[in-house]
């Protein structure tokens, strides 16, 4: 077998979409598992959606995910250009158009608009256009006035309309459709830009593409794909289509759900190692089934044939477990440099912000959640006396109010405010009252947090709060339990 060669040709149309990510990892994991190469191609062809800094958005998410390319418009491999319209530029498509011209396989098209309407036609409520080959009997003649006259055409693929055509995918089997079915699509368009399905054929044989990787919305295109191969007489690729993404509504996973790009998930506070990993679990699943896996490991144990036919549901629950276990697993300073700018949204006073980062590291899924946890250190925030209670604990409002006021003076009279002393201090008058742990620390970190739940105990806190407020914190919890 020839080396393996897989691309990644995605349209500059704005933020990477969730299953374009998941094409590109699945191309580069089946090239570097074979220890082939994985080229980047950008196909502009389609001026109307081409978006201003979306090829940077591109490059950008191929480099922070790891999916470096091994060929592309950066990195000459001796078949570019790697952009579309550079290609189109250089007069290569209508080249390759006008050889299945000469061999039958296709054809120019001179229909105006007018009359391609009138072809219009609604089966089961939705409309369809097929075209009725009025231009594949015009003459040799009749051809070359039009062009000289300076006509607008488009090329025309020439299908069968009898027979069936035959292909196979490697997830999905062989699929056999009725010619009847194959419209002659157009493959330049009266502007001259090749159409996104003629582009990628010819430029994937060009370029020596071995494995197709792409969603299974181009299950359909496919039968016209070999159709073109065949005509050309070039081999065919192995064909990967993989399975839709959708939301837990099942759904397909759209811009307008908040988490359906690459991006949108970096900006919501997911980590990039994250994302990467839980994309490649959609519609595969190792051997193993591991289910926390770095790029390496996904290199070493991807294998394509496991690709799922049924859809993938994008899971954000999971996800953002997953992100979880990536947080608990970072070095410190990597996690601090990253929450510092979290922490400081809710944090102005001179408080040790290494150690409440420290609190929170292992409680979040999501940096964000950081501001939500620690919120209680900048001010305290109104809270219900109710929360004293708690039958666990054994306490309540009323023994709550007795611990409070009878800590209160030992604290008052306490200088070392670190952790181990308090813990000390209070541990002494647990033993002198002869209650659980529980019994005193629940009110006490109660009062200094006016939380449920706090990302450390009482003594952690109020080493943090220091003395004087945490004390003041105390007072207003003596006064709220005396109301």
């Amino acid at each position: 077998m020839s080396k393996v060669r897989t691309r990644f040709a995605p349209s500059p149309t704005g933020r990477m979409h969730v299953g374009n990510l998941r094409t590109a990892l699945y191309a580069y994991l089946i090239a570097k598992h074979e220890g082939g190469d994985f080229i980047l191609r950008i196909e502009d062809t389609d001026q109307e959606r081409y978006v201003e800094g979306a090829v940077d958005i591109i490059y950008r998410t191929l480099e922070k995910t790891g999916l470096l390319h091994d060929e592309g418009p950066d990195k000459d491999g001796g078949v570019g250009p790697y952009v579309q319209s550079e290609r189109q530029a250089k007069g290569i498509y209508l080249e390759y158009a006008k050889k299945l011209i000469e061999k039958g396989e296709a054809y120019y098209c001179f229909c105006d608009k007018e009359r391609l309407d009138g072809l219009k036609q609604t089966v089961a409520g939705k409309e369809i256009s097929v075209y009725d080959k009025h231009c594949l009997s015009l003459s040799k003649e009749e051809v070359e006035a039009n062009l000289a006259a300076g006509k607008p055409y488009v090329i025309r693929q020439n299908n069968p309309r009898t027979g069936t055509t035959t292909f196979h995918d490697d997830i999905y089997g062989d699929i056999t459709v009725d010619n009847a079915e194959l419209d002659d699509m157009i493959l330049i368009k009266s502007d001259g830009y090749p159409t996104y399905n003629f582009a990628n054929v010819v430029d994937d044989h060009l370029m020596g593409i071995t494995h197709v990787v792409r969603g299974n919305e181009y299950l359909s295109s496919s039968p016209k794909y070999n159709r073109l191969y065949e005509a050309f007489g070039w081999e065919v690729p192995e064909y990967i289509h993989c399975p839709l993404i959708t939301n837990e509504d099942h759904q397909k996973l759209s811009k307008r759900c908040g988490h359906a790009s690459y991006e949108d998930l970096i900006d919501q506070g997911f980590l990039t190692e994250a994302v990467v990993n839980f994309v490649a679990l959609l519609g595969w699943s190792p051997a193993d089934n591991r289910e926390i896996m770095s790029l390496p490991e996904l290199v070493e144990a991807f294998d394509y044939r496991h690709i799922n036919k049924s859809p993938a549901v994008f899971d954000y629950t999971k996800l953002k477990w997953m992100n979880g276990e990536y947080i608990k697993a970072m070095d410190f300073e990597s996690f601090y440099e990253m929450a510092e700018p979290y922490i400081k949204e809710v944090i102005t006073k001179d408080y040790d912000l290494k150690k409440i980062a420290g609190m929170v590291k292992t409680r979040i899924e999501i940096f964000p959640d950081i501001k939500d946890h620690i919120d209680f250190f900048e001010v305290l925030p109104e809270y219900d006396v109710a929360m004293y209670t708690h039958k666990k604990m054994k306490t309540n409002a009323e023994t709550s109010l007795e611990v409070l006021t009878e800590i209160l003076p030992r604290l008052e009279s306490q200088e070392d405010y670190s952790n181990d002393a308090l813990y000390a201090l209070l541990c002494d008058y647990v033993a002198e009252k002869g209650v659980k742990n529980g019994y005193v620390m629940w009110p006490i970190r109660t009062a200094v947090s006016g939380k449920q739940m706090t990302p450390g105990g009482a003594t952690e806190l109020m080493e943090i709060l220091g003395k004087e407020e945490s004390i003041a914190r105390i007072k207003k919890g003596i006064e709220l339990l005396s109301k």
